[in-house]
């Protein structure tokens, strides 16, 4: 799971995430919506191949990404456990409650 927070901690990755959200797209599609160099792109994907946030798949020259909903089903259902947990300790406004009163310093 850290493969995949780390990934995610790009914003051009959580870039590429987003496109794939709609269908696969071609290392070119998703290349082209960017202003950087060819390796840089890669690179992003490849970061989130290794994660398993993304799979590659050749069709002769060209590699067609695809979104793995699993690995982020994942790391969305860890999240979700920590805001759960957190809840009870969280009172209305959002302020964390005082687990014992203040005491006043001379």
């Amino acid at each position: 799971m850290n493969l995949i927070f780390k990934a995610l901690s790009h914003p051009v990755r959580r870039q590429i995430v987003a496109m794939l959200q709609d269908g696969p797209l071609t290392s070119g599609e998703i290349a082209a919506t960017f202003a950087m160099a060819w390796p840089s792109v890669t690179g992003h994907l490849a970061a989130l191949k290794e994660a398993d946030l993304v799979e590659a798949e050749r069709e002769g020259t060209t590699v067609r990404y695809r979104l793995n909903i699993s690995a982020a089903e994942e790391a969305v259902g860890f999240l979700l456990g920590i805001m759960q947990a957190a809840k009870p300790v969280r009172r209305r406004g959002g302020a964390p409650a005082r687990t014992q009163p203040r005491t006043k310093l001379a």
